[in-house]
């Protein structure tokens, strides 16, 4: 199958050369992919599945079968409904795509049909054990429902009769007025009472205004809402698109204050949100549900819906696009036609147990866009290219998001968009809660490799106590803020409430951009000895790679250094490159298989030491750095050893108190002191 279909406009879109007909060819791209696996016009949208052991449904559940059912079909409408008003005659693999989700939407809602994914009466009595928070997957989709009936509202829910129009009447209002999660999930009920109301149906409007109180109750700063313990896209692709869509269906006429405040917050999220791509527009690998891809470009189209929008339509198109062209070129990026359980390819390290083989069409919020028309700025804009059109060759623009405890860094030297996050807070043995949270970096070049218990952890340091023989992870990451261009946060290993933290092994974290990359400087918080320590680099794509070790010694500097050279999955060149400095006894590599997310190999470089000595004085300091270039062109011997000198305050130089001074090779000092770090950590 052909993606696209039309010639790239290079003269609207200078970066992408995708306008308004690429994105309606990519979605008639992907739902060919989903009716080339529907045989008949009867047959529910379920999907081919890889995988059956972590996604639902787990063998003969029915409660998991109907919710797949409903996922596959609200979910894929996100992509179809914009075709179907766009083409209502739109026909794929001998169906009338109109015609066949106006049946199975009807079909669905409808409690007495074989093919009813359950009304929340319903879905209720298959409990035995009742709990006023027990909840359902249903409740999730009714929203993309009323979201893609909206949309097609004149080709499909005015065609309705009274009769059919009541019958998803009543199945909405059953999940409208029902239990929900008390975090973003309360948008799902908003929206479905939202929808009820345009549609005529009177709706209870104090469960209206508690549902948006307790939104907004979990806004920080800087555009980004707490989601549970966790900041993560949810607040872009969740939060930042149904509260606008509220506003403009319900909010601005009936709740004008707390319409004002959602307004407020997206146009917030929008002064900084294109600084979380890198310069091809790419999307990084963080957080849970990753498998949705590009959904997160979604907030942009959340922004256009509002009264008073302040997104820069060119640079949101140039983004959206940028994004959509990351995952939908590669080859590995669709398993028998639809969208693989993966980032790229299919990869289970991130796959939740709350998803199905339908979950990543969570994706198709991205092509909301189409849902602006045709003379919308969002299309007719130049495309812009944001902060990256204004840095320096070697410049980084760091971006201190307080509010999530996120410090965004864009280096022109490579393009790469790094994360620096903290308030994280993960369960000792979550270790796919801390691959997706609490790494130390997040790379949009070099999305988070998997471990494999052997005590080497891609961007994460790992503890080892010998005596114990056991392996610590960093579950928990403070926030402490920027200081003079050094970023302070706090890791501790397998923390828990049940012990003080003076039992608890921590690590101090002080970090800087470089122009390719991190510098690290970190001091070691240890209450017991012997300890084993380990820090990775990225997982690199292993297709094919050179190793190269450097070795750098002067009066000032002992440092070595390891070089990767090789291939993406695609066939693009990567380069990466570990130094290490103080507090360390020696680096190297391990090979890897399917822990990376874009090849079947990888390589992670490591850094490892010890210390040995209970209550005695010894190097507390660990200073490393982390550098990547999307060329083979060898780094200068300045960026692979860009420090020149490194001075203590203790006279035993091992950095137990005081500052720690780096002089740097281009000419810059920075001074990292830990004093006060204990009264600004935060979660």
């Amino acid at each position: 199958m052909q993606i696209f279909r039309h010639e790239f406009d290079y003269k609207i879109s200078p970066y992408t050369g995708l306008a308004r007909e690429h994105w309606l060819d990519a979605a008639t791209y992907l739902m060919e992919g989903v009716f080339r696996n529907i045989k008949s016009f009867d047959a529910p949208v379920v999907m081919p599945r890889k995988e059956k052991e972590i996604t639902y449904p787990h063998g003969d559940n029915i409660r998991e079968k109907k919710a797949e059912y409903f996922e596959g079909l609200a979910r894929s409408m996100f992509i179809a409904a914009p075709l179907i008003h766009e083409n209502p005659e739109l026909v794929l693999n001998g169906i009338n795509l109109r015609d066949y989700y106006k049946n199975h939407i009807l079909r669905s809602c409808s409690k007495d049909d074989e093919q009813s994914v359950g009304t929340y009466e319903q879905m209720l009595s298959t409990v035995e054990n009742y709990e006023p928070s027990m909840v359902f997957q249903q409740t999730v989709e009714t929203c993309a429902l009323v979201m893609c009936l909206w949309i097609t509202r004149n080709e499909i829910w005015e065609t309705y009769t009274k009769e059919e129009k009541d019958i998803i009447a009543d199945f909405l209002f059953g999940y409208a007025n029902g239990n929900t999660v008390p975090q973003n999930w309360r948008l799902f009920n908003m929206l479905d009472l939202a929808f009820l109301n345009k549609a005529g149906y009177e709706i209870d409007r104090d469960i209206m205004r508690e549902h948006a109180r307790g939104i907004l109750e979990y806004y920080t700063t800087d555009g980004w809402y707490r989601d549970g313990h966790s900041f993560d896209y949810y607040s872009c692709w969740a939060f930042q698109v149904y509260a606008p869509i509220w506003c403009d269906w319900y909010g601005y006429e009936n709740e004008p204050y707390l319409a004002g405040c959602f307004e407020k917050n997206s146009n917030e999220l929008m002064k900084t949100f294109d600084r979380m791509f890198d310069e091809d527009g790419h999307t990084n690998m963080w957080g849970r549900s990753n498998i949705y891809r590009n959904a997160v470009t979604g907030a942009f189209e959340g922004n256009f819906v509002l009264k008073n929008s302040v997104a820069n339509p060119g640079l949101a198109r140039r983004i959206a696009s940028g994004s959509l062209l990351q995952f939908i070129t590669r080859d590995d990026f669709l398993h028998e036609g639809i969208p693989t359980l993966g980032f790229y390819g299919q990869f289970m390290p991130l796959v939740q147990g709350y998803s199905c083989a339908e979950s990543p069409f969570w994706l198709g919020k991205a092509f909301l866009c189409l849902t602006l028309p045709a003379d919308h700025p969002f299309w007719t804009a130049k495309e812009e290219n944001g902060v990256w059109e204004n840095l320096k060759d070697d410049e980084v623009l760091e971006t201190e998001l307080k509010g999530p405890g996120i410090v965004l860094s864009n280096h022109k030297a490579n393009g790469v968009t790094i994360y620096r996050t903290g308030k994280v807070l993960k369960q000792k043995d979550d270790r796919h809660g801390m691959w997706n949270y609490s790494k130390l970096n997040f790379n949009t070049g070099y999305p988070w490799e998997a471990g494999v218990d052997d005590g080497i952890e891609a961007q994460e340091y790992v503890l080892s106590d010998p005596e114990k023989d056991e392996l610590q992870y960093g579950n928990v990451l403070f926030y402490a803020g920027i200081r003079d261009g050094v970023l302070y946060r706090r890791q501790y290993f397998n923390y828990c409430l049940e012990k003080e933290s003076h039992w608890i092994h921590g690590i101090n974290l002080a970090d800087f951009a470089v122009p390719f990359g991190i510098v690290r400087v970190d001091r070691l918080k240890l209450y017991k000895k012997p300890m084993e320590i380990t820090l990775g680099a990225y997982g690199f794509p292993d297709n094919g790679t050179e190793i190269f070790r450097e070795e750098y010694h002067d009066d000032n500097i002992d440092a070595s250094a390891i070089i990767l050279k090789g291939y993406d999955h695609m066939g693009h060149e990567k380069q990466m490159a570990m130094t290490i400095y103080d507090g360390w006894d020696s680096i190297d590599t391990v090979n890897r298989e399917k822990t990376n997310p874009d090849s079947e190999k990888s390589i992670v470089i490591y850094a490892r030491t010890s210390r040995q000595k209970q209550n005695r004085y010894e190097q507390s300091v660990l200073i490393s750095q982390v550098i990547t270039k999307e060329s083979h062109k060898d780094f200068a011997q300045d960026e692979l050893f860009s420090v020149s000198q490194i001075q203590y305050s203790d006279s035993e130089n091992k950095g137990g108190y005081g500052k720690i001074t780096l002089s740097m090779k281009n000419g810059d000092k920075k001074i990292v002191c830990f004093d006060g770090i204990e009264g600004n950590l935060s979660l």
